[in-house]
């Protein structure tokens, strides 16, 4: 059943009201994947977005090359959420990313004025402080996952959780893709610890969804 029954239009309905037009209900959701994926990774958590009366223009599964500097990907993702919210008429969305997505989309709300566009901001086994993980690949991206990296060091320099997106990360004891694991949790942001999932298991648990969705309409989590 969905959330919204009667607060949100149709996608197409949208469509025919214009662009321009401010839409009831919940923010846009653009989501975020990480190293060697693509937005088919998060075919459960959109399609439970849009059971629970996200319009199918809201739910975001935005695909980018993993392989470049997250630098790169920031400032495209900051023309993907333009396009986004040029789209749906909103004034803000919400970003959920996975894994080195993370990174990516801090980028663009440190540097790249994301802050006044994003309303709340999640991360799901991030590598927010590294992984040593990423020893074992190559390319740029893998190389500013290292712990201690140029490009994290300037990442989490001063304010980890800037201006006014609510952020939250989610972490597992079981993920062995982020080690260390600590390297999830950002100050200033609502940290939460999982039950024994993998790195995967991030985005397709119910109890995390449910979590995501309560943390994006500001609902007190169950």
């Amino acid at each position: 059943m969905s959330l919204f029954p009667t607060a949100l239009p149709t996608a197409a309905s949208a469509a025919a009201d214009g662009p321009q037009r401010a839409i009831a209900g919940p923010d846009p959701v653009v989501f975020v994947h990480g190293w060697n994926s693509d937005g088919s990774t998060w075919r459960t958590m959109a399609d439970r977005f849009r059971a629970d009366g996200w319009p199918a223009g809201h739910v975001d599964q935005w695909t980018y090359n993993a392989n470049q500097s997250n630098a790169t990907t920031a400032e495209q993702l900051a023309g993907e959420i333009q396009r986004v919210l040029d789209t749906t008429g909103a004034t803000k969305v919400d970003v959920v990313t996975h894994s080195m997505g993370a990174l990516s989309s801090r980028h663009y709300l440190k540097n790249l004025g994301g802050t006044s566009k994003v309303d709340a901001w999640v991360s799901l086994a991030g590598p927010n402080h590294g992984t040593e993980t990423a020893r074992w690949c190559g390319g740029a991206a893998c190389v500013e996952m290292r712990p201690g990296s140029n490009f994290l060091r300037n990442l989490n320099s001063g304010d980890e959780t800037p201006g006014s997106p609510r952020y939250a990360t989610w972490g597992s004891p079981c993920d062995i893709v982020i080690n260390p694991a600590t390297s999830v949790a950002l100050d200033g942001a609502a940290n939460h610890t999982t039950t024994c999932l993998d790195h995967g298991g991030l985005r397709t648990d119910r109890t995390v969804y449910d979590q995501v969705k309560a943390h994006v309409l500001q609902a007190p989590p169950a």
